[in-house]
């Protein structure tokens, strides 16, 4: 006979969150897509520590990683991808003071921008919650943000706090390869070489005489 066993409800709240984080894990995979070679953080306390914000999502609350701004509140990275983007969602995970962020500003497909840059006019802007496990997630326009091989955040401000400092960003969306077209070699006689055509030549001159 067919035996059934009941866990309890405890175990079946327990197997959903798990499957809820294991989705979580997979839609927030984007950062597996970026090309840390060149990605850059602007006004970084220590060099390189941008990178180490973007991880798998169960290491969101790995707080031993993170970046923190030097000279003033500001950040800047420039984010680069190994293929395109659809950008559908973002989350932010600070510090638990007021070194969090409380804006972020997003500019697509324009790499190696500046502090002077962000004068412009983002192509979407955030207020931000004080976020220190993930529970906010920031929709993206995903029209505007359908083909991006480039993605710049700026952090203006924070809370309050001379420096910022950021723990976590997680993307959410989908990714395309690139496509390397092969080149194809093409050689075109642009000059007749005489010698070639010696005996076509000799062929019509005796076809015209007989």
């Amino acid at each position: 006979m067919p035996h059934s066993h009941d866990h309890g409800p405890g175990c079946s709240h327990e197997a959903t969150d798990v499957d809820n984080a294991l989705e979580m894990g997979i839609q927030y995979s984007l950062y597996a897509k970026i090309d840390m070679i060149n990605l850059e953080c602007l006004n970084e306390e220590t060099e390189g520590s941008g990178k180490l914000v973007f991880k798998p999502y169960e290491d969101r609350l790995d707080f031993s990683k993170f970046v923190r701004s030097d000279a003033d509140e500001e950040l800047l990275l420039n984010i680069p991808f190994t293929g395109n983007i659809k950008l559908k969602a973002m989350i932010i995970i600070g510090a638990n003071d007021d070194s969090h962020p409380n804006r972020v500003r997003l500019y697509k497909n324009r790499p190696k921008m500046c502090f002077d840059d962000c004068q412009s006019t983002p192509d979407q802007e955030f207020e931000l919650h004080r976020d220190i496990d993930g529970t906010f997630e920031y929709p993206i326009k995903t029209v505007q943000f359908s083909s991006v091989h480039h993605l710049s955040l700026h952090f203006p401000s924070n809370f309050g706090s001379d420096t910022s400092c950021i723990y976590y960003i997680g993307l959410r969306g989908e990714f395309t390869p690139q496509h390397h077209h092969g080149v194809t070699i093409c050689t075109y006689e642009s000059r007749p070489n005489v010698s070639d055509h010696k005996q076509d030549l000799f062929d019509s001159v005796n076809q015209q005489i007989h």
